[in-house]
């Protein structure tokens, strides 16, 4: 089977501030998804689904879909917050999406082969997407569980300078594997330099930064849409009448965990992840791509 590449392309970009997704940080006018597209078809993969929103359909197809199609399969899911299980239907007033556990769902047509799901403006790395082909190709569910992998990163190098960030911050087994992921929505370093997490109640948590976490980047064989839909409805049982809830893909993973039905390999790359998060990070990604140019880890201009 075909080594997918999903890239979860929704997100409204509330912080900030517009679709990020669509802009321009490589010397030649890269968008952050153009660097991973790059990296994924040297590790492999042969097709890209671009989870989208109706909305920016034509804007997406014709700035970022064009530039692969004669390079990589590329196909399209929508994600649509009417797009739920039957039985369920939006509760009045709710216009947040469902989340990254949604976004997967809404993909689960496409998803008959082993995958791997990206952020499409966070950047990644080569290593990670060799290191993720590369359990791909190897695994199989001959133990009947559902098999995937996580690639992490060091959660001090995944801060912004700019306000504070969501991690899902993983706990590793003696043999390697994600024992749990738990989702922290908001983490910054102080200026003490101290890295906390705001809980629940208001209170901080002091961390390391040495913790790993997931940068949703994961892959699976496609015995995860299954469950990821049935978990789904859970969610919806207990949360379906929220306006603002969200059904998170690590916290789907770590259910599937905990309840002995999901085995995931803790992948560690070798690479620095960066983003954009706030429109004020712009200006360190684009350096950070220059330099790697300059290194010869990329060509100056990635597709023509």
């Amino acid at each position: 089977m075909k080594l997918t590449l999903v890239i979860l392309a929704a997100g409204m970009g509330s912080r900030y501030g517009g679709l990020k997704q669509l802009d321009e940080v490589g010397p030649s006018g890269e968008t952050v998804m153009d660097y991973s597209v790059f990296d994924a078809m040297r590790a492999g993969f042969e097709r890209v689904v671009f989870v989208i929103r109706r909305d920016i359909e034509e804007a997406f197809k014709s700035v970022i879909g064009k530039r692969y199609s004669d390079k990589i399969e590329v196909e399209y899911a929508f994600q649509d917050s009417s797009d739920l299980p039957a039985g369920f239907t939006v509760p009045e007033g709710r216009t947040k999406p469902w989340g990254t556990g949604h976004a997967v769902y809404a993909a689960r047509k496409l998803l008959t082969g082993p995958f791997a799901v990206i952020n499409a403006d966070d950047f990644y790395g080569r290593d990670s997407y060799r290191k993720l082909a590369e359990y791909l190709r190897g695994v199989s569910a001959a133990d009947g569980k559902i098999k995937g992998c996580i690639a992490s990163f060091v959660l001090a190098n995944t801060l912004s300078e700019n306000g504070s960030v969501s991690r899902g911050i993983c706990s590793v087994d003696a043999a390697g594997n994600l024992a749990k992921v738990v989702e922290n929505t908001k983490i910054f370093r102080r200026d003490d330099g101290c890295v906390v997490s705001v809980q629940e109640d208001g209170s901080e948590a002091v961390l390391t930064g040495e913790e790993p976490v997931s940068m949703n980047s994961w892959g699976f064989r496609p015995e995860l849409v299954g469950e990821l839909e049935a978990l789904f409805v859970e969610f919806l049982k207990a949360h379906g009448t929220e306006l603002k809830s969200e059904f998170y893909l690590p916290f789907a993973v770590d259910t599937l965990i905990r309840a002995g039905k999901a085995e995931v390999k803790v992948l560690h790359s070798a690479d620095s992840w960066f983003g954009v998060t706030y429109r004020e990070d712009k200006p360190l990604v684009q350096a950070a791509l220059r330099e790697l140019v300059a290194k010869g880890a990329y060509p100056a201009k990635l597709f023509s």
